[in-house]
């Protein structure tokens, strides 16, 4: 193995999920961060501020999370790969600049390790309720993606791939971690560099009065220019032409927002990644997301033992939502059990899209730890009868 000055190798490490998502971030080509420290996430960039250095990134202390937001933007139409940093209290902060950065197409990666909430909450203990805030915290209409691991080993693979999602699809990438996975220490294997899949940004290679930022035909993402590389470009939060400059009509703000919604929920097929096991003739699935999906293993061998047909359909990929699978599987069970660290919010998206066909539980926690395995098994028993 062949290390940095800090240590840092290929090969198999025990470090925890906050480090193991800056080692991803770092991989994936990410050269700049700029944060402002919050608990529980403030280990993922302090790893990336002592990694930077080696690797020719920059690492910026803001002043707050809305600077944060604007500096990442910024980078990004600078031509540098970026990401920011932050918890719940920090996450709304967030919410005014994630809306411009959705507007201009910015592809980046916002992290976010949840922890119980509102407010200050619980600054040190999980939770998983910003899961709805990831979807519908800005405002306006839009769709991004949202990811969440449930091991360091998917923080560090994961991050990677928010990184290709955003720059596949020009468009923020919400990593929903949350506090148990983000400082749970386990084994990561971190591969040659060879043998990671990265999807480079596309640059626009013509004839630069011929340039247009933003593509609203539907035949795909417009490649991006950098600032400073003498081509004629406006990049702006208000409605837009292809160009960038602002049209103030009902016409180019149907053509804007409709670009924005279409090129996710249209290949959600292309972005979707879920895991399922034992789905096929299942009385009940269990669909759970983070941490929630570890300890829903030990509910679902349970109920197994006990004769019950329950299948896992776990989550990678919470937005865009997995809808025409959930459909399909409505007709063919009598129950979703949905536990997640929140009051309610992924289960209500499994209710509907059911449609009334299955009974949706829920099995809700209010955070600061995760579920015990016996309320889950309660509600499978519950879910067949």
């Amino acid at each position: 193995m062949k290390a940095d000055p800090i240590g840092v190798a290929t090969g198999s490490h025990y470090i925890d999920g906050d480090h193991a998502c800056a080692e991803g971030a770092i991989a994936a080509g990410c050269r700049f961060l700029a944060g402002y420290p919050i608990t529980p996430s403030t280990e993922v960039a302090e790893r990336v501020a002592e990694r930077f250095p080696f690797v020719g990134g920059q690492f910026i202390q803001m002043e707050d999370e809305l600077a944060s937001m604007a500096a990442v933007s910024g980078a990004v139409w600078g031509g540098a790969k970026s990401m920011t940093v932050t918890s719940g209290p920090g996450f709304s902060l967030m919410m005014e600049n994630l809306g411009l950065a959705t507007m201009m197409e910015v592809p980046c990666v916002l992290v976010n390790v949840q922890r119980g909430g509102p407010s200050t909450g619980l600054p040190t203990l999980t939770g998983q309720a910003d899961m709805m805030q990831a979807r519908w915290g800005s405002h306006g209409d839009y769709e991004l993606i949202s990811i969440c691991p449930n091991s360091p080993q998917e923080c560090f693979d994961l991050t990677i791939e928010a990184f290709n999602l955003s720059e596949k699809w020009r468009v923020p990438v919400m990593f929903m971690m949350d506090e148990c996975v983000g400082h749970m220490i386990e084994k990561v294997v971190i591969p040659e560099a060879d043998k990671i899949e990265i999807t480079p940004r596309e640059f626009y290679k013509g004839d630069k009065e011929k340039y247009r930022p933003f593509r609203f035909d539907g035949k795909g993402i417009a490649p991006m220019v950098k600032a400073g590389d003498g081509y004629f470009i406006h990049i702006t939060g208000l409605t837009h032409d292809e160009r960038g400059y602002p049209v103030i009509n009902e016409q180019a703000q149907d053509k804007n927002v409709r670009h924005l919604v279409d090129k996710i929920l249209k290949n959600e097929d292309k972005i979707r990644i879920i895991e399922e096991d034992q789905i096929d003739g299942a009385d009940v699935v269990v669909v759970s997301y983070g941490i929630t999906s570890r300890v829903a293993l030990k509910a679902v061998e349970l109920a197994r033992k006990k004769g019950i047909k329950v299948g896992i359909m776990r989550l990678i990929t919470v937005w865009p939502f997995p809808e025409s699978r959930i459909r399909e599987l409505a007709p063919k069970v009598k129950a979703f059990v949905v536990p997640e660290i929140n009051l309610g919010q992924i289960c209500l998206e499994v209710e509907r899209c059911a449609q009334g066909k299955a009974k949706t539980t829920l099995v809700s926690h209010a955070g600061g730890w995760v579920h015990d395995p016996a309320d889950i098994l309660k509600a499978i028993e519950e879910g067949v009868k």
